[in-house]
């Protein structure tokens, strides 16, 4: 009877833990919680749409896994998210990945799952302002012909040690000033110097371009959340963004781009790199 009594327990206790055919408790949502600066165009929601259709597709030849996306306005917001558990990996590019590990030992570089998609960075303007994007054209066109882009990049970003040196901007007298906005939020591209000076690798095209078309050119600081806000209200002419991606197979290209929005030829290309926090310490 005693026998009986305690196979009785063990099978009812099987039951209530879910074990012995019982209904299961739901699975943990294993989806990794990934932070991204704010897009303008899609939602969380949307984007996470997307990477789940396209891990479905490539479940056969891949262990791509879906993330759940949380947008955050700047970089500033989104590694105190990192930091703070909210989310447990940050997806920005290679060179910016580079240079924030190099500088806050507590990252490092996510090598696992990570989508293979590289973006094209370009600068954006209302769509009226054809002779303005043509003339960027034009002077991307010329620098990529003369070696200063490949020039650029290797001093600000590929070889870069340490910050990144002061940019002067040209002075031109008697000539029209473009507005051009610049986040912060990708260094050493996009980048705000503590003292509260745009620098980095931006900064010095738009050194080159302005002496190219031959106007001036004065920088907005403005969160990544309101570039779109700030074109379209003519507080600015210029906004830095990203052809996304070059490689569709995840999301739409452009899939980001606003309506009434021209884009430049692109002047550099990166990949897509997550950065979580490690224990290097």
């Amino acid at each position: 009877m005693k026998k009986f009594l305690t196979l009785m327990m063990i099978c009812m206790l099987m039951l209530m833990t879910g074990c012995g055919g019982g209904d299961k408790k739901p699975a943990v949502d294993e989806k990794i919680k990934l932070g991204m600066i704010t897009r303008l165009n899609v939602s969380e929601t949307l984007l996470d749409n997307y990477f789940e259709k396209a891990a479905s597709r490539m479940s056969q030849t891949s262990d791509m896994r879906a993330p759940r996306h949380i947008f955050f306005d700047n970089m500033n917001a989104m590694i105190a998210g990192l930091e703070a558990g909210q989310i447990d990996q940050m997806s920005t590019y290679q060179s910016v990945a580079n240079y924030l590990i190099a500088h806050n030992d507590k990252f490092e570089l996510e090598t696992k799952n990570v989508p293979k998609i590289s973006d094209a960075f370009c600068c954006a303007m209302r769509k009226d302002d054809v002779s303005l994007k043509d003339s960027f054209d034009l002077a991307i066109k010329e620098m990529q012909a003369d070696g200063t882009l490949a020039h650029l990049a290797t001093m600000y970003i590929t070889d870069l040690k340490g910050e990144p040196p002061a940019v002067d901007m040209p002075k031109l007298a008697g000539v029209d000033t473009i507005k051009v906005a610049v986040t912060g939020d990708l260094p050493p591209m996009d980048l705000i110097t503590a003292d509260g000076k745009p620098a980095g690798f931006n900064t010095a095209l738009l050194a080159e371009i302005s002496q190219k078309i031959g106007k001036n050119i004065e920088i907005v600081q403005v969160d990544s959340g309101a570039r779109a806000t700030a074109l379209t209200s003519k507080e600015v002419d210029v906004v830095f963004w990203v052809t996304v991606p070059l490689d569709d197979t995840i999301i739409p290209a452009d899939y980001d781009k606003p309506e009434g929005v021209i884009v430049t030829a692109p002047y550099f290309t990166d990949e897509i790199a997550h950065v979580r926090l490690g224990t290097r310490n």
